[in-house]
């Protein structure tokens, strides 16, 4: 069962140029964590997608201080972190014969919500 929350404070990166599957395994590794492990957890990431999670991450985070007077910062949890696909770009690849293989470059839209723990 998902925790309760009082508010999510959510940031998204949106048309991203990687593949939702390739940015899931990172966005998994920080999903229930505190915001701040989540940081370092990303920061000690060794995989290309992890600077823009934490960019995303760190927007979460600055909403909520944004948008609430009262929330304290060391508080915050990753209440959620979901990828999701975005458009494919078709591309065609020369092929022997004069003939053409379609390719894709897939397209993630990446999502964090931050909040406090009831």
């Amino acid at each position: 069962m998902a925790e309760a929350t009082k508010t999510k404070y959510k940031a998204e990166a949106r048309y991203v140029r990687m593949s939702a599957q390739k940015a899931r395994l990172v966005v998994d590794l920080i999903r229930g964590k505190k915001a701040g492990d989540a940081v370092h957890i990303l920061r000690a990431t060794n995989k290309r997608i992890a600077p823009t999670v934490e960019k995303v991450l760190r927007s979460a985070i600055a909403n909520a201080e944004n948008r609430s007077t009262t929330i304290d910062v060391d508080s915050l949890y990753v209440t959620e972190a979901y990828v999701n696909e975005g458009p494919r770009m078709k591309r065609i690849r020369p092929a022997p014969m004069g003939r053409a293989y379609r390719y894709q470059r897939r397209i993630s839209h990446i999502v964090v919500k931050v909040g406090e723990r009831a």
